[in-house]
């Protein structure tokens, strides 16, 4: 079994910074691609940014171009997510989600989420 594990969730002010963490841990496996998703009270959840694991190609909401980067450490096989520029819209609960194989079977994964909070 894989597990995710979120960090780095807050409270901070319109125009601060945040930086998220997610770690997968478990068994042998290997990642396939990580990626970050947003949930806002009362909307369905979104992507947010993704990186595939090997070739550390990206990819970005729209609405977050230039503003956040995503970014992994394979040793640790970790993925971050900073934000900058943070607006109040970007309150929501983010996750954590992978495309995992554990012998050889994919499968997908979320972490338990973590919340942000922007205040205007």
């Amino acid at each position: 079994q894989v597990q995710l594990v979120e960090s780095g969730g807050g409270l901070v002010q319109a125009g601060g910074s945040l930086r998220l963490s997610c770690a997968a841990s478990g068994r042998t496996f290997s990642i396939l691609h990580m990626a970050w998703y947003r949930q806002a009270p009362g909307k369905e959840r979104e992507f947010v940014a993704g990186i595939r694991w090997s070739g550390g190609s990206t990819s970005y909401a729209d609405s977050v171009k230039g503003r956040f980067t995503i970014s992994r450490d394979n040793a640790k096989n970790t993925v971050y997510l900073q934000m900058n520029s943070l607006k109040p819209d970007d309150t929501a609960i983010y996750y954590c989600g992978a495309q995992i194989t554990v012998a050889l079977v994919p499968a997908n994964y979320w972490g338990q989420g973590t919340q942000v909070t922007v205040s205007s």
